[in-house]
């Protein structure tokens, strides 16, 4: 089993808010049917994990929950801008350098180091977030999607991507690639490059969608346009699963509103 290669990236009634990067456990709800009865969105739900790869990394688990996007082709609104605005302004230089001696993010360095990625070069999703701001002077609004992605991140520490729900098949899961298979759907991708036996990615019911930790595969990554999303996420060890858990409910409840 090999990490991921460069050449595919280094790579929201809400419920209560984790305070940032904090270090208290909870059990994950199993999936439920009915969903949270208080809002009616759905249960995060804990996906697959190929045995080969549980008995090599313990810990390691994916979790994805399914959302709808409020605001198509446009710019967030207005809470949602404030609030990266805060963020942004909360994580100057004093407070980035510390990052890594907290709990949710030292335990993501520990786990690139674990697959064999050197984590002061391929940088963590929190990290490498932390070094765009201090390279573009603050965290720049884009769309919601990627405004609730990177306000998930920051203030949670936990990494959360999207597909581009109509493009994947449930069941969600990590597994190791197969000698020939190709990243991504054939018929989403022409083109989809060939993956090399071994890496760790993420898969849906067809094929591998995603690089543990790196790209989403052509064709099934979220975007502006998107108006209903798969959110994912991975827990590793020493992430509490609160966080993970609520990382999801936060990132969901920013792309439903209302704001």
């Amino acid at each position: 089993m090999r990490p991921p290669p460069s050449a595919f990236g280094d790579h929201g009634a809400q419920r209560p808010q984790p305070s940032a990067f904090g270090d208290h456990e909870t059990g994950l709800p199993q999936p439920s049917a009915s969903g949270d009865h208080e809002t009616g969105r759905p249960e995060p739900t804990r996906g697959w994990c190929d045995s080969e790869v549980s008995e090599e990394l313990p810990g390691l688990h994916l979790i994805h929950i399914r959302s709808s996007v409020a605001r198509l082709r446009r710019s967030s609104p207005p809470t949602v801008k404030r609030r990266l605005a805060a963020l942004s302004n909360r994580w100057g230089g004093a407070h980035a350098v510390g990052l890594r001696q907290r709990p949710v993010p030292a335990a993501y360095r520990v786990f690139f180091r674990h697959i064999g990625l050197d984590p002061d070069v391929a940088r963590t999703p929190v990290e490498e977030a932390m070094f765009a701001r201090m390279m573009q002077g603050g965290f720049h609004s884009h769309h919601l999607l990627a405004d609730a992605l990177l306000i998930t991140l920051v203030d949670t520490g936990v990494p959360v991507w999207a597909f581009d729900a109509p493009t994947v098949q449930a069941p969600l899961g990590i597994r190791s690639s197969r000698e020939g298979e190709r990243f991504g759907a054939p018929a989403r991708a022409s083109n989809a490059p060939l993956l090399p036996a071994g890496r760790l990615v993420v898969a849906d019911a067809r094929c591998a969608v995603a690089v543990l930790f790196g790209e989403i595969a052509p064709g099934h990554a979220a975007g502006a346009s998107s108006g209903e999303v798969a959110l994912f996420t991975l827990q590793v060890p020493g992430v509490p699963s609160l966080h993970v858990e609520e990382a999801l409910w936060m990132c969901s409840a920013m792309l439903e509103g209302p704001w």
